[in-house]
């Protein structure tokens, strides 16, 4: 499966931390997008799609959550509960994300904008493109 956890470099003295992210460097691709997820109520779970071809790197910056990851022969959780560390998600992975706590800030860097035909938001759907590419 093309998942790999990737340390943040955290910086910092008395006065607290600091995490510095460089394309390229501490993100593994070019960074083309960065959004966050946040406010998510108790109970909800979120994802339940695969990309065809966008990478990205997930990193709770704040609470936590547990992240589903799927392709298609095995399935993986991974709690995300550090700031200082991030998860890379290769392409053609299902994911989902459950047991947000409340003050979780889930930060996203991915290599490509926003393109909804690069979404395989069906299951089904998503083993039938593996089998055919």
């Amino acid at each position: 499966m093309k998942l790999q956890m990737i340390p943040m470099r955290v910086l910092g003295d008395e006065r607290g931390s600091l995490v510095a992210v460089e394309a390229n460097q501490d993100i593994p691709f070019p960074i083309a997008r960065v959004y966050y997820i946040f406010g998510t109520l108790e109970g909800v779970e979120r994802g339940f799609h695969a990309h065809k071809t966008l990478q990205q790197v997930a990193v709770a910056v704040r609470g936590s959550c547990t992240m589903v990851f799927d392709d298609g022969k095995e399935r993986v959780e991974l709690e995300l509960d550090s700031p200082a560390k991030g998860v890379y998600i290769g392409t053609r992975i299902w994911h989902e994300m459950k047991n947000f706590t409340e003050d979780c800030v889930l930060l996203v860097f991915a290599d490509q904008h926003y393109d909804e035909a690069d979404y395989l938001r069906k299951y089904d759907e998503f083993l039938k493109f593996l089998e055919t590419t």
